[in-house]
């Protein structure tokens, strides 16, 4: 559930903009004259695809082993030798290829004037032809090009994309010939992409796309380790009242410190210690939508304790997008955040104080005992391809089976980290980046395809123990989201606007301005203007694979 409960830098765009990104798509859609025609085919033959075989990459020692059920493997540093990923040579050799993705960072510089980049031309041999888009601009520019119909080679489709099984059965690749079942041994760094990625790919009877696999544990309540130590505090909770004592414990006003920044979240953790679902729960093909769970109500009374409390951030109402800065300079101590942010606080923080440590906790029971975490997103969006002669579709694979080599090979090293003496230079066996490979290996590879997470942090290796450490806690009570996959194509349209709503009154009990009774009748409200109607698409595409 990471896209849907996540805030700040790490997780994207705001739902309003999402909103206006899969209307503005369905807008572009309906101009291709891409609507659903009759010759869609039917979403039930969706039950008989075979997804690509599963193939774990098995050509590098793992310290930290990962395992079947999504904990990530880990590598304190990386192989003094790394494995050739490809002994013969560059491996799509052909005719140049244009991709469509998005960015959350700055945009690299050219090719002309990007080292990284030339280099990753040269090893694939063929010319990749980026046109990087910022996130929050990325759905309206999908819907001006799929409306020009100047479709590049590929491009990327987020899961919040309205119109996707018409879109793509119009004007994109049906990939299972390729892909299916054992055909995917043709490209083995594809292959080595767990089964519930591809999952997300599934529509009209077809594979019709390439993932781009993220963690299975994909958030994580960071809190700062070494401010705990220094209160001699309890870092894993047992109970929420034990969480509360540790919220207390962290909590200075008088030095404007606060345990908690973002309410919305830190309720997330507390139905994460309810049981309750992750985004939708399902029993018997029958949907239940998380917020009219029954467990919401106590989770708000917990809520309004913490506040009452003092121990949240008395702008942490009223503020977006400074949750991560307030954690990482020490005024919060305790955060909700994507586990891809665990380097990144270090990278950003940790230089500019002494001892900065991080941790993270996994949501005890409410009353003790174990309580839940919410799996992310297996995939974070679908890199389609233009419909294409069969060997030009395989030189398109060819290239970016490539681009998801996995860590301990030369081709990962050099896609993550950039060319040695320019982009990074090693300290040991590992490569740190030069300010140069800072700017240049912002290339968006991994918004492309990629392979799975690996847990590393080459100028911390210690921290990768704790990381590990972390994703086998969470990977032992994880609750995965049974919409993942599905389509709903109101939840595409209008279903980001209602949650906005929804959230708006959370935050309005949790402050004690409205009662908790009152939520029973936002909920009704919500079922009533498109959340049964959200519910039963999804319940309908779930029998389509079921």
């Amino acid at each position: 559930m990471t896209t849907t409960h996540m805030t700040g830098p790490a997780n994207g765009p705001s739902r309003r903009s999402l909103l206006r990104g899969g209307l503005g798509v369905a807008a572009g859609l309906a101009v291709a004259g891409c609507g659903e025609g009759p010759d869609l085919p039917p979403a039930r033959l969706n039950a008989d695809v075979e997804l690509p075989e599963y193939l774990p990459y098995q050509g590098v020692e793992v310290p930290f082993p990962g395992t079947a059920d999504g904990v990530l493997n880990g590598y304190p540093h990386y192989p003094a030798e790394p494995t050739v990923a490809f002994p013969d040579g560059p491996p799509a050799r052909g005719p140049g290829i244009s991709i469509m993705t998005l960015i959350f960072n700055p945009v690299p510089p050219p090719v002309d004037r990007n080292t990284h980049w030339r280099a990753l031309n040269e090893s694939l041999g063929t010319d990749l032809s980026f046109e990087i888009v910022p996130v929050a601009d990325y759905n309206n520019k999908l819907a001006v090009v799929v409306a020009g119909g100047d479709l590049p080679d590929a491009l990327a489709v987020q899961p919040q994309t309205a119109q996707r099984p018409a879109m793509f059965h119009a004007l994109f690749q049906d990939l299972s010939d390729h892909l299916s079942g054992g055909a995917v041994r043709d490209y083995p760094f594809l292959a080595n992409i767990p089964t519930p990625a591809w999952r997300t790919t599934v529509y009209n009877g077809g594979i019709y796309g390439l993932p781009m696999p993220r963690a299975a544990a994909g958030s994580a309540m960071y809190y700062r380790a070494d401010l705990v130590r220094e209160r001699s505090l309890n870092p894993r909770p047992g109970s929420f009242a034990e969480f509360e004592e540790l919220c207390r414990g962290l909590t200075d006003p008088d030095r404007h410190r606060y345990a908690v920044g973002d309410p919305l979240t830190t309720f997330y953790f507390v139905m994460e210690m309810l049981g309750a679902p992750n985004k939708w729960g399902e029993e018997n093909g029958r949907f239940t939508y998380f917020l009219e769970s029954p467990v919401v109500e106590e989770a708000l009374e917990a809520m309004r304790r913490l506040v009452s409390a003092g121990v949240v951030h008395p702008d942490g109402f009223n503020v977006l997008n400074m949750f991560k800065d307030w954690f990482g300079s020490g005024q919060t101590a305790i955060n909700y955040d994507g586990v891809a942010g665990w380097n990144d606080y270090y990278r950003a923080y940790a230089a500019g104080a002494e001892d900065f440590a991080l941790d993270a906790m996994v949501a005890p029971g409410f009353d003790g005992g174990p309580g839940t975490h919410w799996a992310g997103q297996p995939s974070y969006a679908t890199l389609v391809l233009k419909k294409a002669p069969s060997d030009r579709i395989a030189q398109l694979l060819r290239a970016f089976n490539a681009l998801a080599a996995p860590f301990g090979t030369d081709a990962y090293l050099q896609r993550k980290y950039g060319v040695r003496g320019v982009d990074h230079e090693l300290d040991g066996t590992d490569p740190i980046l030069t300010d140069t490979g800072t700017i240049e290996t912002t290339l968006p590879t991994l918004f492309v395809t990629d392979a799975p997470p690996a847990l590393y942090l080459p100028e911390w290796p210690d921290v990768v123990r704790t990381q590990h450490d972390f994703q086998r806690r969470a990977v032992d009570v994880l609750v995965r989201n049974p919409a993942v996959g599905l389509y709903s194509d109101t939840d595409t349209t209008v279903g980001g606007q209602l949650e906005l709503r929804l959230f708006d009154e959370l935050r309005a009990i949790m402050r004690g301005r409205s009662a908790t009774s009152t939520w029973r009748d936002t909920v009704a409200e919500w079922r009533r203007e498109a959340g049964d109607t959200i519910r039963a698409e999804y319940e309908e595409s779930w029998g389509h694979f079921n």
